[in-house]
């Protein structure tokens, strides 16, 4: 995962129109959301759901693109999980699509499990 590519990807997609790229970058942390120690995490993705929402996503008022990159397998603390992006016309638009899509990501798409050792 190229942050920086990504981002130029979005502008490239956008063209002039966007005023705003904003970009989710989920990461693997040492702990669980209840405080439990984690070392890796195994990731699995549904693809085609995700192709669904980055669709739904894109059809949203103000929206000139919405990408993402899902890394699936076995990552350990600190690694890349998934960079979710959207190029639009203003804030306004892109933080609440945003949103939206990042919870219908992590609801639908990916499924985790952590180990602890």
């Amino acid at each position: 995962m190229d942050l920086i590519e990504f981002v130029a990807k979005l502008k490239r997609i956008a063209g002039g129109d966007a005023g705003m790229v904003l970009i989710h970058n989920g990461i693997v942390r040492n702990s669980s959301r209840d405080g439990r120690p984690v070392k890796s995490i195994e990731v699995k993705a549904d693809w085609g759901k995700l192709s669904r929402i980055l669709a739904d996503t894109r059809k949203l008022h103000g929206i000139m693109a919405a990408e993402a990159e899902i890394q699936e397998g076995r990552l350990g603390v600190g690694e890349d999980i998934m960079l979710l992006g959207l190029a639009g016309s203003s804030r306004e638009y892109v933080i609440t699509a945003l949103a939206s899509a990042l919870d219908r990501i992590k609801k639908d798409v990916t499924i985790k499990q952590e180990f602890s050792s």
